[in-house]
């Protein structure tokens, strides 16, 4: 299990009521098997990447319990995602603690139904970008580090 941040010490942000990690505890962290001159074998390649490189949960599942309390999350651990800050498909690392935050449900969420996640389709639409060629690698990398609600305006993709 990677070690994880003081318990108590992340803070969450928030942004028209989504959630957002701590900049300090998670600023995120690329895998540097990924670049942009590797995308097709990579990230792009047909029949997908992060099956065969996303830990199991016997590893994840201790590390999502210890990162919500980093965070002081109190709520239903099945109702929060552990999620990769830059993901899997925006060659983001899969298990440096720097790129993985328990992010808590969205706003409306009905407690007990699961994971929902906003986040997920601005980071499909960024991966479609980036392997259509229409957007750098690290541009999206950025994006989403700096602020995934705004990530897809900020690069002039359309957030529908």
């Amino acid at each position: 299990m990677q070690k994880q941040p003081t318990a108590g010490s992340c803070r969450y942000r928030y942004e028209k009521g989504e959630p957002l990690e701590d900049t300090t505890c998670t600023p995120g962290a690329i895998s540097p098997a990924v670049t942009q001159e590797n995308l097709a074998a990579t990230i792009c390649r047909s029949g997908g990447y992060t099956k065969g490189i996303r830990p199991p949960e016997s590893v994840t599942g201790p590390e999502k319990r210890a990162n919500a309390a980093s965070y002081g999350y109190t709520g239903r651990l099945g109702d929060a995602e552990y999620d990769h800050l830059i993901s899997l498909e925006l060659g983001g690392d899969p298990n440096d603690t720097r790129n993985l935050w328990v992010e808590p449900p969205d706003p409306g969420h009905e407690p007990g139904s699961g994971v929902n996640n906003r986040k997920d389709p601005v980071e499909s639409k960024l991966h479609t970008a980036v392997c259509s060629g229409k957007l750098t690698l690290r541009a999206a990398q950025q994006a989403i580090v700096t602020d995934w609600t705004t990530a897809l305006s900020k690069l002039g993709l359309s957030s529908s």
